[in-house]
């Protein structure tokens, strides 16, 4: 596939990233209303364009940004496709982006209402390990928490920290 790469994002990019967030979110989060899309809209721009979490996008030669990918330390923390560019093996790549980024097992949250994402994440190996009720803003929308053994390692290799999200598993 020489014809799409992963790489870091730089700057230039941002611009194009939050409508393609907004296209994945209207896509695949159903539980969300206009106005849950115009309060997130704001924190989605500020953590795209401050670096506080290592960003990764994947390109096409022909349509531009497809995708992106968000982590922190062994942890997914974003994973937005263009819904046009879904189920092809592109989220799939990102996450195993992410495997190739971290020494231990990945953890992930996933919006509880959001089936499609559960079952993606599941289909890769990820197991729920814990719920909460609401999400990292506190708003009512049930997060699982998510989370997989390193290729080859036993469960359990995700230390505990405290990420920019809360309490990262």
């Amino acid at each position: 596939m020489p014809d799409h790469e992963i790489r870091r994002l730089r700057t230039t990019d941002v611009p194009m990233l939050l409508p393609l967030w907004e296209r994945s979110v209207r896509a695949t989060h159903h539980f969300l209303t206009e106005a849950d899309i115009e309060f997130y809209r704001p924190l989605v721009l500020d953590l795209l364009s401050t670096g506080t979490l290592e960003f990764w996008v994947l390109s096409e030669e022909d349509s531009g940004l497809i995708g992106f990918l968000g982590v922190s330390a062994h942890s997914v923390e974003a994973l937005f496709l263009d819904p046009d560019h879904r189920r092809r093996g592109w989220g799939r790549r990102l996450v195993e982006h992410a495997q190739t980024l971290s020494r231990v097992g990945l953890a992930v949250d996933v919006n509880e209402q959001n089936a499609a994402a559960r079952r993606f994440y599941q289909a890769l190996g990820f197991v729920v390990v814990g719920r909460s009720a609401v999400d990292d803003m506190g708003r009512p929308h049930p997060v699982l928490h998510l989370r997989r053994a390193a290729p080859g390692r036993a469960g359990g290799d995700i230390p505990t920290t405290r990420g920019i999200f809360g309490t990262v598993r």
